[in-house]
């Protein structure tokens, strides 16, 4: 019986969902952070439970040929990029075969998986940046959360944030400390500044810092707007979120704009999207045209078809399709979001469009049911968890022609697809590395309905 702090020469037979290493002690499966496939290792069993464990490295007696030498002094503490120990077309290879075990697990063994497409330049590459701001030790501190707790690591460089909106942080944290600006203790729920949180159309080198905050008044908040303004010309807009709740979530309701308008703009595929803080927006640009140029090519548009845009966002796979198509229906829960997407529409001279804010479950139905409106490709990008029953029972219903599921979550991607593959054919899943050095990834599946239905 495996004992907490015992330690144990373990062969990595296999690498999980996570990217973690994985042993067998005794017919008990046991999961090791940052080891990897093929590594000899000595480990100390840091946790049992009935039917696995959980193990860290001591030493490494025999290292993979798959094993980086670490470029991020922060690596270790961080809850960040768990796969940086790999090299990078390994970690491609990894994720390739989370995407086939998830979907041989639903029994879905028929299914080609292509080579996940990777990035040529896998740094730097996030346009939204978020630092929690805290205490440590007694001192103000600015950073990331360390894995599995609201421990702040000191960072003033990661490698995958993009450098100018690092560089800013940077310079409006060193302000709030020279300033004595009071920062957020979350033991005590006292102090101002909560988080520096950035965004940046990479394309149109727009910039939007917003300022969490714990209360309504910033301390020299005017001294503030008029450094970070004057230093970086790209800063369109400064924003003023107003969070006193004790809760994970980031922004909290209130947004107050302190300079510009509110939002800043990028260009995605030739289209041009507005970007408030509460918008969802890929974070990596880069793969994000990638990722949208194989789905819309997938549904092979030819001008004719209606669509619709499930879990729409700010409306951008469906802006992005919708010149290739006759008419486009977008749904999303979040109220801002749909504003977004409006004004996008807007923007882009985009007058075939309705988005129609609410939930997919209910929204979906009414559209085909009261307002008769038949689909014939249906775009889905829904959260983490999937999508709806209802929605995927009234997919069934209606019977598009081509449904193209665009997945950031493999368990749930292979769980809808197994509800869809009676009546659809589903050729091949492609994955793309949205998130480099995490093991994350995206994936894009194209299902014809077969024609037999």
């Amino acid at each position: 019986m495996l004992k907490k702090n015992e330690e144990y020469v373990v062969d990595v037979v296999d690498n999980g969902y996570q990217g973690e290493g994985i042993a067998k002690i005794e017919g008990l499966t046991v999961f090791i952070d940052n080891a990897i496939k093929g590594e000899k290792v000595k480990i100390r069993i840091v946790k049992v439970l009935k039917n696995q464990a959980y193990g860290k490295i001591i030493e490494i007696l025999e290292s993979s040929e798959n094993r980086n030498k670490s470029d991020c002094l922060t690596f270790n503490k961080c809850g960040g990029c768990n796969l940086r120990h790999m090299k990078y077309q390994e970690t491609l290879k990894l994720k390739k075969s989370i995407v086939e075990n998830n979907l041989k697990k639903s029994g879905l063994q028929n299914i080609k998986v292509k080579d996940c497409i990777g990035m040529e330049n896998p740094y730097n590459y996030r346009n939204k940046l978020q630092y929690p701001v805290g205490i440590i030790d007694n001192k103000p501190a600015m950073g990331v959360f360390a894995k599995r707790s609201h421990r702040i690591i000191s960072t003033q460089d990661c490698l995958i944030q993009d450098k100018l909106t690092q560089a800013i942080a940077n310079d409006v944290f060193n302000f709030i400390v020279e300033n004595n600006i009071p920062v957020y203790d979350e033991e005590k729920q006292t102090g101002e500044i909560r988080h520096i949180y950035l965004r940046i159309g990479i394309k149109a080198k727009e910039i939007m810092l917003v300022l969490v905050t714990n209360k309504e008044q910033i301390t020299k908040e005017s001294e503030l707007i008029k450094f970070i303004v004057e230093k970086y010309p790209e800063i369109k807009t400064i924003v003023k979120n107003i969070n006193p709740k004790n809760t994970n979530v980031i922004l909290g309701q209130e947004n107050k704009i302190l300079f510009g308008d509110g939002y800043i703009t990028d260009d995605l595929l030739g289209a041009t999207f507005k970007i408030s803080p509460m918008s969802f927006y890929q974070v990596n640009p880069i793969q994000t045209e990638k990722l949208y140029t194989i789905a819309i090519e997938g549904a092979q548009l030819t001008g004719k078809e209606t669509i619709f845009d499930l879990y729409c966002g700010i409306g951008t796979i469906g802006i992005c399709a919708s010149k290739h198509a006759k008419y486009l229906y977008g749904i999303e829960t979040v109220p801002e979001a749909i504003k977004d997407a409006k004004e996008n529409a807007k923007i882009n001279n985009i007058e075939n469009a309705k988005f129609i804010v609410g939930n997919v479950e209910d929204e979906l139905p009414k559209l085909i049911q009261e307002e008769k409106i038949q689909p014939d490709v249906v775009f889905i990008d829904p959260p983490r968890k999937g999508c709806d029953n209802v929605a995927i029972e009234t997919l069934l219903k209606i019977s598009p022609k081509k449904i193209v599921y665009i997945s950031c979550n493999p368990a749930t991607l292979s769980r809808d697809l197994r509800k869809l593959n009676e009546e659809y054919e589903i050729k091949e899943v492609q994955p793309v590395d949205m998130f480099p050095f995490t093991s994350h990834v995206e994936c894009v599946a194209v299902l014809q309905l077969k024609e037999n239905m």
